[in-house]
């Protein structure tokens, strides 16, 4: 049996990930004009690489923010004009706008990500910071 300190920040991180996780099926399966964006989020050595599925966008209605670590993805595509005359059998394709915000689980130099879009997915590259050295601060006595 191998025994682990207790550590209340590890608890918090993980009730948030539950938090984003039912934010983003509230999103997806609710049954208004917003959707959730699917994404997929990969740390590497030197960097953060967010993939994100967003099929039918131009990248001109593709918004991309990142401040104070919380990355925030938004889309939206208008409807196509419709052939009045006719009748619809079957209409799945959905119109309307697609939003995403999750927290950046590392520091990052917001100033310096790159986004890219390429057949229906969007791809952003963020540079991670530099971890804070520590700095050993002196006490002094006070007499």
């Amino acid at each position: 049996m191998s025994i682990t300190t207790w550590n209340p920040w590890r608890e918090l991180e993980t009730m948030r990930e539950r938090v984003d996780r039912l934010f983003s099926e509230l999103a997806r399966w609710r049954g208004g004009e917003e959707l959730g964006i699917p994404i997929d989020l990969q740390e590497t050595d030197d960097a953060l690489i967010v993939r994100a599925s967003l099929p039918g966008f131009r990248p001109e209605d593709i918004s991309v923010e990142i401040r104070q670590g919380v990355l925030t993805i938004r889309a939206e595509t208008k409807e196509e004009r419709e052939e009045t005359k006719g009748t619809w059998h079957i209409r799945e394709r959905r119109v309307g706008s697609a939003y995403r915000a999750i927290t950046l689980p590392v520091p990052v130099r917001e100033d310096e990500a790159q986004a890219t879009y390429q057949h229906g997915v969007l791809e952003i590259r963020i540079p991670k910071a530099e971890a804070a050295e520590r700095r050993r601060i002196p006490v002094q006595v006070r007499s």
